[in-house]
């Protein structure tokens, strides 16, 4: 008792020694330090080193010394740890530990009827014109420490933490606080230490951006503000200031996924900037693609619970995808180890603080080691965060935070016993308290042969009784500790059938023992003891129980139909097909094609390949890829940012979507190439994107290189809010009438003109912007239209503005009044990409006629049909041979309705619309005839590469059901052992980002 008075009274006096010299104190001033010295313990001061029997000193914040045999000096209080642990303190790189919740900008509202919009910032004062960038935002002039909070780090070892506000797309910088109970000033590690970023925007009363392209271009365009802002003299902008200054610290970017940081990765590349990634712990998807970016990483362990799908019906509402995810999101961090990439552990995102040690754990049983575990939780956020020289490892002269454990740190039963920030001692679980794991023969009357096995850790023991007579049994019980007051409870369910209720205390510490009474089933009294014999043995079922780490196979891409391994280009010759070449030599029978090295080798009769793989297509049908001139598929988070009139700085190729199942589906219906485009929110949309259909590949490698640059433009009831709710004293988006679009182009263009002339003279200052940019594309040639449009006063409008501007319309897409005017395309050189046979599905398709596409051909139009719709790719085939019932259009030039005809819109032609030798290996291989609606697509590959083939699909689809199957029951049997489950959704969720249907 003397011994813990004494010490009490030094860490009284600690306590005292660290109050802040600016600040007064109440009373008398003591300077006097706190100085211990940690003996015969087992330090570990890195994941590289452990010091056995070694001693730690430590006086005020400051660690004194570290090794064996060190002398320790006068004054200092002793502390025997007799083989205990101590390691440095956890850092945890990503929380909001804290901070203010962000509080959500009270939106204005209009007469009831919904959100007014807004253009620009409401912020007072000279910042940014868009909320979502606050990089002025700071987390040291808002933190202020948590008690609670902090309580429940330091339970989980944690003595650092970086916080920040969580909120925005530039979010402003960071800092690193310890998780001390002194004043906010005192806890400040680094008050600057990260410029954080993300793709959500947040609180953000601004409208734009509405969409993922829109939070990349805002992104990428404030970074060319902030590089013109140092050379300007015409403004003030606290957010472009702050922007400037925070380039030099660490960089971290909050994303969502794989291919999130893929997208941030590329705008990194663009400004050469480093991001260090804050993930949702999916990498294992793409280990080898996120050890390309050379990034460090901040990974959570937020690991999915098994869904309760014993029910059949509520099983058919987990996706692959979902069922893939849950079984290996728990490979994560051995993923990224294998990688050879860097990366702290984070527990920012866990439901609660006691899922960390169990889901660290369940990550090493899948693989991480325990040194990159005690890396990921030490050194590396502390090098992440600029702390490195004051923590992260234990060593002389850094500051004094570690934490005292009773064994290894990540073995199953340690306890930690003590956290020490800056040299302040918090007790987590009190060391000078018995430890009662055991075994113990349990006597009394009536309880004769009994062996009481207490395991499990202190403050959540296990019980178990055991009986080995003719009357044997096993059965559980509980047992609860006040100081050396304990009870227990238990059922034997036999000889006596009952509870039976213990009450005593401890006896004697070396050997433990107890004594006490009790209350038998009968209601009878009973005297007990149990007697230490020695350590429990984990010897019940499901102590036994090894975790099952078996898994399944990371496949490409990540959902249903996704394959362990992507297919390769082969060498094949096709023999005796009818192949529709395209070409002059229009329909060829009985021929063979030879395709080698991604492109069409050769065309004829009898070819012979010794390398080649064979397939007779006696009785089948060769045509060339399906180009779809207007799709939607593939795209993430949004195909329109309508928030603007003039959004074309957005771009398609900046979210392409590669996991996107309307990409196989249409690889069944034999397209292999198609246009990705922007809405039609506005007149001057986004900017296009044509892609290859290579199942599996990352989103950079969907894009056609050989495919030159197109914009999304648009005509109509879209672009002028026909069908948007009106708000009561709303300021509308412009324009809301059709001669507003018209203002819209005359003025956009003008602006252009005089910007790149601007930009082209000597010594200029004109600030980069991405929108003109694509704009000075179009006059210069280098930017193809695409334009939405039904009616035809409005067609020749924008050929009107686009002969007086000096610009040129490459397609109008649509076109459902094409008939009208297809004189006027024709000399212009426009094509048409209209449908088959849409109409009346809105007024300004009344007029729609389905001969259009006829027509428009015969007048000598260039003319495509186009799907505009994920469903309608897949039968692109039958669209064109609707060209020859409505207007007797022969099948060769149907067929080209959806392949060379598009190909010249895109001006691909060149490589792909016709099987030609030296053109890409683009080729489908139908049963019959690919205009019958009864021809099924029976393989296509994209440059020579078997991407669908329905054969390999039938046994694909019984793989992937196995697989379905086998972690099904594995989700049911973790249920039966006892894990936490989550609900089944109410149905299965669709592909992943297949957003809104927009044409």
């Amino acid at each position: 008792m003397k011994k813990l008075l004494l010490f009490c009274g030094v860490m009284l006096v600690a306590r005292l020694c660290f109050a802040q010299e600016t600040f007064p104190v109440n009373g008398p001033w003591d300077v006097r330090p706190g100085q211990y010295a940690f003996t015969n313990a087992n330090i570990v001061t890195s994941a590289d080193q452990t010091i056995a029997n070694g001693t730690l000193l430590v006086k005020d914040r400051i660690i004194e010394g570290v090794g064996a045999g060190l002398t320790i000096p006068k004054g200092y209080v002793v502390i025997d740890l007799k083989g205990k642990y101590i390691y440095p303190g956890l850092i945890d790189a990503y929380t909001t530990y804290g901070m203010p919740e962000a509080p959500r900008a009270a939106f204005p509202q209009g007469g009831g009827f919904g959100r007014i919009p807004v253009y620009t910032s409401t912020k007072s004062g000279a910042y940014g014109w868009n909320e979502a960038v606050k990089p002025e935002m700071n987390a040291k002039a808002v933190f202020h420490a948590e008690a609670s909070k902090a309580e429940d780090f330091r339970k989980n070892g944690f003595t650092t933490v970086q916080t920040l506000i969580h909120d925005g797309i530039a979010r402003g910088t960071s800092a690193a606080v310890t998780l001390g109970d002194e004043r906010d000033n005192e806890v400040m590690l680094n008050d600057q230490s990260a410029a954080h970023y993300s793709f959500t925007k947040g609180t953000a009363a601004t409208n734009y951006p509405s969409s993922l392209m829109g939070s990349i271009a805002l992104i990428r365009q404030t970074y060319y503000d902030a590089e013109w802002y140092k050379n300007q003299k015409e403004e003030y902008n606290i957010s472009l200031d702050d922007f400037n200054k925070e380039q030099s610290i660490p960089q971290v970017f909050e994303v969502t996924d794989a291919l999130m940081v893929l997208r941030a990765n590329k705008i990194a590349k663009e400004f050469g900037k480093q991001y260090i990634f804050k993930t949702d712990g999916k990498e294992y998807r793409r280990p080898d693609a996120m050890k390309a970016t050379g990034s460090s990483f901040i990974i959570p362990l937020t690991f999915p619970e098994p869904y309760d799908i014993e029910d059949p019906l509520d099983a058919r509402n987990i996706s692959y995808t979902q069922l893939k995810d849950w079984e290996l999101a728990p490979t994560n961090p051995a993923a990224m180890e294998k990688a050879g990439i860097n990366f702290a552990i984070t527990s920012y995102g866990l439901d609660k603080a006691t899922d960390f040690w169990t889901n660290l754990r369940s990550a090493i049983d899948y693989g991480l080691s325990e040194k990159q575990a005690l890396r990921s939780l030490t050194i590396v956020p502390a090098e992440m965060l600029g702390i490195a020289d004051k923590t992260g490892t234990l060593a002389k002269g850094k500051i004094a935070s570690f934490i005292i454990t009773s064994e290894g740190l990540f073995k199953k039963d340690n306890i930690i016993y003590e956290n020490w920030v800056e040299g302040r001692q918090y007790v987590v679980t009190r060391m000078d308290v018995t430890d009662l794991r055991g075994n113990y023969n349990l006597a009394g009357d009536g309880l004769q042969g009994l062996t009481l096995k207490i395991s499990g850790t202190p403050g959540s023991y296990d019980v178990n009784i055991e009986r080995n007579d003719a009357d044997s049994s096993h059965v559980k019980g509980t047992i609860t500790r006040s100081g050396d007051m304990v009870s227990i409870y238990f059922d034997l369910k036999n000889k006596p059938t009952g509870n039976i209720r213990l009450n005593g205390y401890i006896t004697n510490l070396s050997p433990l023992a107890f004594r006490g009474n009790g209350i038998m089933p009968d209601g009878s009294d009973v005297k007990w003891t149990a007697n230490y014999t020695g350590p429990a043995k984990l010897d019940n079922k499901r102590d036994q129980a090894k975790v099952d780490t078996a898994v399944g196979k990371v496949i490409y891409p990540f959902g249903a139909y996704g394959a362990a391994q992507m297919p390769k280009a082969e060498t094949v010759l096709f023999k005796n097909a009818t192949v529709w070449t395209n070409e002059s030599e229009g329909i060829l029978q009985n021929t063979d094609v030879l395709i080698a090295n991604g492109k069409i080798k050769a065309i004829g009769k009898n070819l012979s390949d010794a390398g080649a793989k064979v397939i007779d297509a006696t009785g089948k049908h060769l045509s060339p890829g399906i180009v779809d001139e207007h799709s939607h598929i593939a795209i993430t988070n949004g195909i329109n940012e309508g928030t603007q009139a003039v959004t074309a700085e957005v771009r398609i190729g900046d979210v392409l979507n590669p996991e996107d199942i309307s990409i196989y589906r249409q690889l069944a219906g034999g397209v292999t190439t198609s246009q990705i485009l922007h809405g039609s929110a506005n007149p001057i949309g986004g900017q296009n994107q044509v892609i290859k259909h290579r199942w599996g590949v990352l989103a950079e490698d969907l894009k056609y290189q050989n495919a030159p640059e197109f914009i999304k433009f648009a005509l109509g009831e879209n672009v002028k809010g026909s069908n948007n709710n009106f708000v009561n004293g709303a300021t509308l988006r412009y324009p809301q009438t059709r001669m507003g679009v018209e203002q819209v182009y005359v003025d956009e263009f003008t602006r252009a003109k005089e910007y790149n002339a601007a930009r082209l003279a000597k010594g200029n200052n004109v600030r980069r912007d991405l929108e003109l940019d694509a704009i000075v594309e179009i006059l210069d040639g280098k930017r193809y239209i695409t334009c939405h449009s039904y009616v035809q006063s409005e067609i020749n409008m924008l050929m009107h503005v686009a002969d007086s501007m000096g610009f040129r319309v490459n397609t109008f897409t649509h076109i459902l009044e094409g008939y009208k005017v297809a004189d006027k395309m024709k000399a212009r050189g426009i094509n048409g990409s209209t449908f088959s046979d849409w109409w009346a599905y809105k007024m300004e398709v009344g007029e729609a006629i389905p001969y259009n596409g006829a027509i428009m051909h015969n007048e000598g139009v260039n003319v495509a049909f186009n799907s505009d719709d994920d469903e309608m790719g897949r039968r692109l085939n039958q669209e064109a041979g609707k060209a020859v019932t409505y207007g007797k259009v022969s099948e060769e030039e149907a067929l080209k309705f959806v392949t060379l005809n598009p190909a010249k819109m895109l001006h691909i032609d060149k490589w792909v619309g016709s099987i030609k030798p030296g053109k890409d290996a683009d080729l489908v291989l139908w049963s019959a005839d690919p205009l019958s609606i009864y021809a099924v697509v029976q393989k296509t590959y994209v440059d020579g590469i078997p991407y669908w083939d329905l054969d390999q699909d039938a046994a694909n689809q019984k793989t992937m059901k196995a697989d379905e199957t086998r972690i099904i029951q594995k989700m049911i049997a973790a249920k039966n052992k006892g894990a936490a489950t989550q609900r089944a959704p109410g149905r299965r969720p669709r592909s992943e980002e297949e957003d809104e249907d927009d044409d």
